[in-house]
């Protein structure tokens, strides 16, 4: 297969059809290097060899009245995770101080739950317009679903960026969660867009969907014009619903990156949760294809050390983008 003419078709603004994307998923483990060299040339063309780091702060945790099947912090799961109520300011600050000492130009506030209550969102407001003050960081904020002047709020405060993933496909959204619908996850993107944040919408990856419905999720997340795209890899945890699904392979994995560095060429896309555990050794081959990376711990489960990213990135003769967005 000629993969540059996937590149060719990226930079020249073309989407792929549903069959090249299906052929890219499909492809044989040979073909993984260079489909890879043909991700980078798209790679390469909008961000060089710049990384971006972001850090999360798992800033309300374990409390979420929502089902989602892959969360460990959801009311039907059985996982032991710390409980607690939204982080006060100081230690929303140190955290964002942490994220600078790790070079990461995004921190990503994080809270578990439907959506923000005015009173977490007056603790958000307070720490944001502070950290913008005092520090050069990229602010990201991901509190579940928005109402028009809850958005409206955040972006006055200075939030760059709002996370609200899709997850999953539109088909495959009733068997992953039922108390909230893939249209509530689009419509909260819109507002965000409506309000002049920058939108980040990603998937997970594993959770029983198909490869078609896998291209139709980068379909989907290019329609939305999203800036910002984690591809999260399931990292099954003992006591959710999807405890007993299988880890992604390393080379389907990389397949995956490949796709959505075709189909949505220019954006920043993230090796993001579960890379780990899914990518393995083979982690350093990704970044042929993404441009950015999440560093430190995810929400609930261990990311890798701070100083193997660090090193990773160096040795591949990368450089790491500072304060980026």
């Amino acid at each position: 297969m000629d993969w540059q003419t996937f590149a060719q078709k990226a930079l020249n603004g073309e989407c792929l059809t549903l069959e090249e994307g299906l052929t890219v998923l499909e492809t044989g483990n040979d073909e993984v290097l260079p489909l890879l060299h043909a991700a980078f040339i798209v790679r390469k063309h909008y961000y060089g060899k710049k990384v971006k780091l972001n850090m999360i702060i798992n800033a309300k945790s374990g409390l979420c009245p929502e089902d989602c099947g892959y969360c460990s912090q959801s009311i039907v799961s059985t996982a032991p995770v710390k409980k607690y109520t939204l982080l006060d300011k100081d230690t929303l600050l140190a955290g964002a101080r942490e994220a600078m000492a790790r070079k990461a130009g995004t921190y990503c506030i994080v809270a578990a739950g439907k959506g923000p209550t005015d009173k977490e969102l007056d603790q958000v407001v307070d720490a944001v317009r502070e950290i913008r003050e005092t520090m050069p960081l990229k602010i990201c904020a991901c509190l579940g679903i928005l109402k028009d002047d809850q958005a409206g709020r955040l972006a006055e405060a200075g939030v760059h960026r709002y996370n609200h993933n899709l997850n999953t496909s539109k088909a495959n959204y009733p068997s992953i969660t039922t108390t909230h619908t893939y249209d509530q996850r689009v419509e909260t993107v819109e507002e965000v867009k409506k309000h002049g944040m920058s939108p980040c919408s990603g998937v997970i990856i594993g959770m029983g969907e198909t490869n078609q419905e896998i291209v139709e999720m980068a379909f989907a997340l290019r329609e939305l014009d999203a800036d910002s795209i984690p591809i999260n890899f399931l990292n099954a945890i003992p006591g959710t619903p999807l405890e007993h699904a299988g880890r992604t392979s390393s080379m389907k994995a990389l397949k995956v990156l490949a796709l959505f560095r075709f189909i949505c060429p220019s954006k920043e896309i993230r090796a993001a949760g579960g890379r780990e555990v899914n990518l393995r050794t083979l982690q350093p081959l990704s970044l042929y294809a993404v441009n950015s990376l999440f560093v430190g711990d995810y929400l609930t489960t261990a990311g890798q050390e701070i100083s193997a990213d660090h090193q990773m990135i160096e040795d591949l003769g990368f450089e790491i983008e500072l304060n980026a967005l």
